[in-house]
C-alpha cells in the first residue's frame, strides 16, 4: 500500500511541477506566446512550428490547447491554423518526453535551489517568476526518477504480473487502459514513463505497452475536450478535431502494428528506450501525415459542433476566458478586450441619443433599451472575472492595469446610466409638454454631442495605447469642450433674454443637458490622468486648476 501512494505522490508531484511550469512562463511569456500563436499563423507549416515551439517552452499540450481554444473562441484565430497548431502540440509533448528521461538526476536540485532563492526575493518580478520555473523544471526531474523507483516494486507484486497478464496485445483494449492511465493521472507524459517502467521490468510486452502508449495520447485528447465544456463552439471544435486525429492515428497504425512491432523489437535498445522512441515517432509519423488535412477537420468539426444563434438579446461577453485566469497578463488583455465593448456600446448609444433630439423617438427608443441591457450585461461580468484574480499574484503594473479597468468598467456604466437618463427627459419634454428645442438651440447641442463622441474615442485609444501625447491630447480636448460648454451656456441666456419662445420653453432641459455632456466628457477623459499621472504632472496640475477656476 505504501508504494501505492508513493506512486501516486510522484505522479502528483509531476503534475504539480508541470502546473508551476506552465503558470511561470505564460506568467512572464503570455503575451508574447500570444503573438506567436495568434500572429502569422495563415500557413499551416508555421502553425505546426509554432505548436511545438510553445508546448516545449510550457511543457503541457494541455496548456497550449488552452491557449489555442481561447483564441479560436475569441475569434482571433482560425479553425484550420488552430487544428495545426495542436498537431504540433502533440510533437511537442513527444520531444519533451524524450529530453526529460535523460539522466538529469543532478540537474534538478540545483534547479529547485536556485529557483526558490530566485523565487522568495523578488516573487513580483519576472526573475522571481523564472525562479518558479525552475522550481517545477526540477521537480518534474525529480517526480520522473520517483516514479522510476516507486513502480519498481510494484512490477515484481504477483497480483500487478496477473493484472497486466490479461493485456494480451489486443490493441483497442491496450488503448483502452492507457486511456485511462492518462486521464487518472493527468497526465499523458505521466503514463508514457509508467508504461516504459512496466515493460522495462518485462511486465508487459513490448505491443502491449505501444498500445498503452496510443491509449495515453488518445486520454490526453479526452481530457482537453472535457476542459473546454464551458467555451464557445467555436473554441470546442478544436478540441474535438485534436481528439479526432488521436483516434485517426489509432486507425492508422492498425493495419501495421506487427510488422512495426517486429523492427521495433529488432533494434539493439533497452524496453524503455523503445517506448519511449516509439512515443516520439508515432506522434511526429502521424501529424506530419495528417497536416495537409487541417482543412479537411477543419469543416468535419465545424459541421458536428455549429455554432448555436444566441435567443437572448442581452450581449454576452467574448473574451474573457475562465482559463486565462491562471496567467494575469492574458486575463488582463482579455478584460481590455472586453472593457472596449463596453465604449463601442456607449458610442452607439450617444449616436442614438442624437437621433433622439432631432426626433425619432419609437425605434430609437427600443434601442436604447437593449444598448444599456448589454452593457449591464459586459460591466458585471468584467467586474466578477476580475475579481477572480488573486491580486496578491499580481506584479505592480498587472495590479495598476487591473485598477485602471475596473475604473474605466465603472466610468463607462456610470456614462450609460446618465446617457439614459438624458433620454428620458428628452422624452419627457417631447411626448408630456409637447416641446422641441429652437433649431439654434439644437445645432449646439448636435455640435457639443459631436465633440463628445470625439472624446471618448480618443480616451478609448488612450486606455488601449497608453500613449502620452494622446493623453495630453484627450486632455486638451477635455479643456476645449469645457470652454465650448460654458460659450454654449451663454447663448442660450441670450436668446432667453431675446424671448425666443422655443428657447424658454426647453431652458431647463437644455441646460441641464449640457451639463450632463459635461459630466459624460470627464468620464471620457479620465483615461488620461492614469497615463499621465506618474510622468507628467504639469498637465494634470494645469487641468486641476482649471477645473477649480471654472468650477461654479
Amino acid at each position: 500500500m505504501l508504494t501505492l501512494l508513493n506512486l501516486l505522490s510522484a505522479v502528483a508531484l509531476l503534475i504539480w511541477g508541470t502546473h508551476i511550469v506552465r503558470t511561470g512562463i505564460l506568467r512572464v511569456y503570455g503575451s508574447n506566446l500570444r503573438h506567436v500563436i495568434g500572429q502569422n499563423m495563415s500557413k499551416r507549416g508555421l502553425a505546426f512550428i509554432a505548436g511545438i515551439v510553445v508546448t516545449a517552452m510550457v511543457q503541457s499540450s494541455n496548456a497550449t490547447a488552452m491557449l489555442v481554444t481561447s483564441f479560436v473562441g475569441q475569434g482571433l484565430m482560425a479553425l484550420m491554423p488552430a487544428l495545426a497548431t495542436m498537431l504540433g502540440a502533440d510533437v511537442g509533448t513527444a520531444l519533451m518526453a524524450r529530453v526529460l528521461t535523460f539522466d538529469l538526476s543532478w540537474l534538478s536540485p540545483l534547479l529547485i535551489f536556485l529557483g526558490v532563492i530566485f523565487f522568495l526575493s523578488r516573487k513580483q518580478t519576472r526573475l522571481g517568476q523564472m525562479g518558479r520555473v525552475s522550481i517545477g523544471l526540477g521537480l518534474i526531474i525529480l517526480a520522473l526518477q520517483l516514479i522510476v523507483e516507486a513502480a519498481a516494486p510494484i512490477t515484481h507484486a504477483q497480483g500487478v504480473k496477473v493484472i497486466f497478464a490479461s493485456l494480451t496485445g489486443d490493441i483497442l483494449l491496450d488503448a483502452l487502459v492507457g486511456a485511462l492511465f492518462a486521464m487518472i493521472s493527468y497526465s499523458s507524459l505521466a503514463a508514457v514513463l509508467l508504461t516504459a517502467t512496466l515493460a522495462g521490468a518485462s511486465v508487459i510486452s513490448l505491443p502491449v505497452a505501444i498500445g498503452l502508449v496510443i491509449g495515453a495520447n488518445i486520454g490526453s485528447g479526452i481530457l482537453a475536450f472535457m476542459s473546454t465544456s464551458m467555451q464557445n463552439a467555436a473554441g470546442r471544435q478544436v478540441a474535438l478535431g485534436s481528439l479526432l486525429y488521436k483516434l485517426i492515428g489509432l486507425l492508422l497504425i492498425i493495419p501495421v502494428l506487427d510488422p512495426l512491432v517486429h523492427w521495433i523489437d529488432s533494434l539493439d535498445f533497452s524496453p524503455q528506450e523503445m517506448v519511449i522512441g516509439f512515443h516520439l515517432l508515432y506522434n511526429a509519423a502521424r501529424c506530419l501525415i495528417l497536416l495537409p488535412s487541417v482543412g479537411l477537420m477543419a469543416r468535419l468539426c465545424a459541421w458536428l459542433l455549429p455554432e448555436r444563434p444566441e435567443i437572448n438579446g442581452t450581449a454576452k461577453p467574448r473574451h474573457l476566458d475562465p482559463t486565462a485566469l491562471v496567467t494575469p497578463s492574458l486575463a488582463l488583455a482579455n478584460a481590455v478586450r472586453e472593457t472596449l465593448r463596453i465604449g463601442d456600446l456607449i458610442d452607439n448609444m450617444l449616436v442614438a441619443m442624437l437621433d433622439v433630439l432631432r426626433g425619432n423617438q419609437t425605434a430609437v427608443t427600443q434601442e436604447m433599451r437593449r444598448l444599456t441591457d448589454d452593457v449591464e450585461s459586459l460591466y458585471s461580468s468584467i467586474k466578477l472575472y476580475l475579481a477572480q484574480m488573486p491580486r496578491e499574484d499580481l506584479s505592480e503594473q498587472d495590479s495598476r492595469r487591473w485598477a485602471e479597468i475596473i475604473e474605466l468598467a465603472i466610468n463607462l456604466k456610470l456614462a450609460s446610466d446618465l446617457i439614459e437618463r438624458m433620454l428620458r427627459k428628452v422624452q419627457q419634454q417631447k411626448t408630456s409638454q409637447r416641446r422641441s428645442f429652437s433649431e439654434v438651440g439644437l445645432d449646439e447641442l448636435a455640435g457639443l454631442h459631436s465633440q463628445l463622441i470625439s472624446n471618448l474615442r480618443l480616451g478609448m485609444s488612450v486606455f488601449l495605447s497608453a500613449d502620452k501625447e494622446s493623453a495630453r491630447q484627450l486632455l486638451r480636448e477635455k479643456r476645449r469642450f469645457r470652454a465650448q460648454e460654458r460659450r454654449l451656456a451663454h447663448a442660450h441666456v441670450s436668446r432667453l433674454q431675446r424671448k425666443i419662445v422655443q428657447s424658454i420653453e426647453t431652458s431647463s432641459l437644455h441646460l441641464e443637458l449640457i451639463a450632463d455632456m459635461k459630466r459624460l466628457n470627464s468620464l471620457f477623459c479620465s483615461s488620461a490622468y492614469v497615463v499621465l499621472e506618474t510622468s507628467d504632472t504639469g498637465a494634470l496640475i494645469v487641468d486641476d486648476l482649471a477645473d477649480i477656476t471654472h468650477s461654479p
